[in-house]
């Protein structure tokens, strides 16, 4: 006669299942990484054909232009002055008020502006990208323009990337721009530094690839951003409370992404051109 059954706790049981569900969930968050992956290279393999998605560009680029131009100046000015009055502090009780400059407009390339225009274009323009696109899918838009031969991808998804990636270079100049002028204003007119030590220290701390590091950057962030709203838009779940967790998760995934992308960047720039001192 076979011994009865032991019965096991709840707490045992949850145990026991919880391998089930990690393994599930990195099962899931690897598919949808090849999945985004694919939408990404899909969207840019048909950029050749620019008569195809030209006036989408044009439209998607006035669009996030428009809304994200005065948000990024309303966040570079004062982080730029904060920035300079919390260096600038530091660098007159060690003797180096004016070097407080360098450091700003250093800070300022290299690392805050091409992060300030990635969250910028994924808070505001990505956040609009996946509404519109979840719209779409729970409209069986996307379905219907595949019915009738077209991929929504190269129709929808290209001129995204290339806008979103053009309009991130350009705010990137725009957060160096404003930026410097709001550290500029308190480290020189309330500080006492003079307009010669404060952009002279600039040029002796950076370099002219560290420009192009930062625009290419911004540049891919802005890829990334527009890839993850396109994504998240087409492949929500059906209804309004769809459409609002993708915008969610769509900004949540590009903050991940971009800041990771940027470490790997800033590391293998530092190796190849070593800073100055």
């Amino acid at each position: 006669m076979a011994p009865p059954a032991v019965k096991q706790s709840p707490v045992r049981q949850s145990l026991g299942k919880a391998p089930d569900l990690a393994r599930r969930r990195v099962e899931r968050t690897l598919d949808e990484t090849g999945l985004l992956a694919v939408t990404f290279l899909e969207g840019i393999r048909r950029t050749w054909d620019i008569r195809q998605w030209w006036g989408e560009f044009i439209e998607q680029c006035w669009f996030l232009a428009r809304v994200t131009s005065v948000p990024v100046m309303l966040i570079a000015v004062p982080l730029g002055a904060t920035i300079s009055l919390q260096v600038g502090d530091i660098a007159r009780q060690l003797g180096a008020a004016s070097g407080t400059g360098a450091l700003l407009v250093a800070a300022m390339i290299q690392q805050v502006a091409p992060l300030a225009a990635a969250l910028l274009v994924s808070g505001v323009g990505g956040s609009a990208i996946t509404s519109d696109m979840g719209a779409r899918n729970i409209r069986d838009e996307l379905a219907a323009m595949e019915v009738m031969g077209i991929n929504p991808v190269h129709r929808l998804v290209t001129p995204r990337l290339w806008a979103a990636s053009t309009v991130s270079m350009l705010l990137c100049s725009v957060v160096i721009l404003a930026g410097v002028m709001g550290g500029y204003y308190f480290n020189v007119i309330q500080q006492g530094v003079s307009p010669g030590a404060f952009f002279d220290g600039a040029t002796s701390l950076l370099q002219f690839s560290d420009l192009m590091i930062t625009l290419f950057k911004a540049w891919i962030f802005g890829f990334i951003a527009a890839a993850v709203a396109c994504y998240m838009g087409m492949n929500c779940d059906y209804g309004p409370v769809g459409v609002g967790r993708a915008v969610n998760q769509a900004v949540v995934v590009t903050s991940i992404v971009v800041f990771a992308t940027n470490y790997v960047l800033t590391m293998i720039y530092q190796v190849l051109f070593p800073p100055r001192f």
